[in-house]
């Protein structure tokens, strides 16, 4: 029903903004400019968030290591997009110590690292808790963990990250920008349009992925936020672009959790790069990868996991090596990396290229495509989105409102009040990460309200919805009716991260996972399983081939 709405609403009445792509990009365009009161829509050939926004690190930082390249222009400017994150997502974005060991033959010494990790302090406004210069027997003192056989020392500094799924966090821009009247649907593939000079209007030709319908949406102005696809996009609209991507692959192995402390554990991998151990509550995401690709779509390989599981086993120390069989779950992305055109055969060292934004805007064809780009910079993103769509013609009228960040203190507050008082954080398990009401909260903001009073109806519904999986029944509820779950893996890994958590194998001889199935579609669960149940094979048929 709520596609069905959306869907109709899209394709009645003339737009002034079409925003293509649903990733962080798209969702941040889309937030802004339905923040300023425009008619905008956005539309997505898979579900939100579900290419390179959803296979991120988790981090939410200034650029540390692009100091080594002097690029201070950048990293200011990162370092102040993500102070301003975490001053408006302050339950959504953590400040997160970083953890790091040198081993010895690194090309600087821990002193050297630490006078740079103090500059990069400087540079942030001094908004985090200071660095620290760590000694060896310090750093085997705070975290027996790691392997400090051949440490010079280290240091730890300050970044933050996402809790929470990064999915989730593009989700949010998108479900607040339709609170505000942007209509926005998934599953909805743009096939190219074109622009009637007469009108003003670009005609788009859609395919909705779930009926097979074609319909045509009508805009004033395109945004091309299609992430990794920017450039397949703009071949479709016939649009030529100063810009364009190269891709690097990165992939992460979500395990048990490898350390007590909520902090990151931070190295230098074989071959030269940052490696991480990064937490997610009772898990570690360890990676990254960066190999060069020629396309976006891509896969975890068998080189990339042993990549992975060879760099983490020289760096830590467990009471059994990590292989294969303990990998929970995977993570493969592609970083789309910006360069002008005429430069696209010159990159010869993309692990040095920055994860910088460029937008380019065609004022006469009335589209701008956005390239590159990366979480910490997402605020930015959706500003100069705006301001180009004012250049493009469209009657922006100045609005002092702010379109992103969380309800104000007072209100958390009050719904905390409030989940005390029907006895919420009773029912956490006593092997949570976390109490019920912080998640519940970071999750749905305002929206929790509505989850408490269904609880308050019936208190079962705060139960664990799938052991282990972090979500409680009345969430699925709430997908289900507020949050437009096409397809399971839409609830299990982007409005949730219960298949980061619990194995596919678990999931799937877990009881739990089909009754999660039923209370999101109902009379369509069976279809629904089927699927769920089909597209893992095929991906698992992927990876082995």
């Amino acid at each position: 029903m709520q596609r069905d709405e959306q869907l109709k609403k899209i394709t009645e009445e003339p737009l002034d903004v079409l925003v293509i792509g649903g990733g962080i990009n798209g969702a941040v365009s889309f937030a802004a400019l339905a923040g300023q009161g425009l008619k905008v829509g956005l539309i997505d050939r898979k579900d939100f968030a579900s290419e390179t926004s959803m296979h991120s690190s988790n981090l939410v930082w200034g650029g540390i290591k692009y100091m080594e390249s002097y690029e201070f222009g950048l990293v200011r400017k990162l370092c102040m997009s993500r102070n301003q994150l975490m001053r408006a997502y302050p339950t959504n974005i953590r400040e997160l110590r970083f953890f790091t060991n040198l081993d010895r033959g690194f090309r600087f010494p821990a002193i050297m690292l630490y006078m740079g990790a103090f500059l990069y302090w400087l540079i942030g406004n001094c908004f985090t808790r200071p660095p620290r210069l760590l000694t060896t027997s310090k750093i085997r003192d705070e975290e027996p963990v790691v392997n400090t056989d051949k440490s010079i020392g280290g240091i730890e500094y300050s970044d933050a990250y996402l809790p929470e799924n990064d999915a989730r966090f593009v989700f949010q821009f998108i479900r607040g920008a339709m609170d505000r009247g942007g209509v926005a649907l998934n599953y909805v593939e743009s096939l190219g349009g074109e622009r009637n000079a007469d009108s003003g209007f670009w005609k788009v030709k859609v395919r909705d992925q779930i009926s097979g319908n074609h319909h045509e949406v009508k805009a004033k102005v395109l945004i091309n936020a299609c992430g990794p696809f920017v450039d397949f996009q703009n071949r479709a609209l016939a649009q030529n672009t100063k810009h364009q991507h190269v891709f690097s692959k990165g992939i992460h192995l979500i395990v048990k959790k490898l350390t007590p402390h909520e902090r990151v554990l931070t190295f230098f991998a074989d071959d030269g790069r940052l490696f991480f151990a990064i937490p997610m509550g009772k898990r570690t995401v360890i990676g990254t990868t960066d190999t060069q690709v020629p396309q976006p779509e891509t896969h975890v390989t068998p080189e990339d996991r042993s990549f992975v599981l060879n760099n983490i086993n020289k760096r830590v120390e467990l009471e059994a090596p990590l292989t294969e069989s303990d990998i929970i779950a995977e993570r493969c992305g592609v970083r789309p990396l910006v360069v002008e055109r005429q430069q696209e055969k010159t990159v010869t060292d993309w692990v040095k290229m920055s994860r910088k934004h460029e937008i380019d805007v065609d004022t006469n064809q009335k589209t701008i495509s956005i390239f590159g780009g990366k979480l910490t910079d997402c605020l930015n993103i959706g500003e100069e989105v705006v301001e180009f769509v004012r250049e493009c013609g469209v009657d922006v009228q100045d609005n002092t409102s702010v379109w992103y960040g969380e309800p104000p203190k007072n209100e958390h507050d009050r719904f905390l009040q409030r989940a005390a008082e029907i006895k919420l954080d009773d029912s956490t398990p006593p092997n949570a990460s976390e109490p019920s009401s912080t998640r519940l909260w970071r999750r749905y903001g305002s929206k929790a309200f509505d989850l408490l009073n269904q609880i308050e109806v019936n208190p079962d519904l705060k139960e664990e919805l799938i052991p282990d999986s972090e979500c409680l029944k009345v969430e699925a509820l709430h997908a289900r009716d507020h949050e437009m779950v096409v397809h399971l893996e839409d609830f299990l890994r982007r409005r949730t991260k219960i298949s980061m958590m619990i194995s596919q194998k678990n999931l799937e001889e877990n009881p739990a996972t089909k009754e999660a199935c039923q209370i999101l579609f109902g009379d369509h669960s069976q279809d629904r399983w089927t699927s769920f149940i089909e597209s893992a094979q095929v991906q698992k048929d992927v990876a082995l081939n």
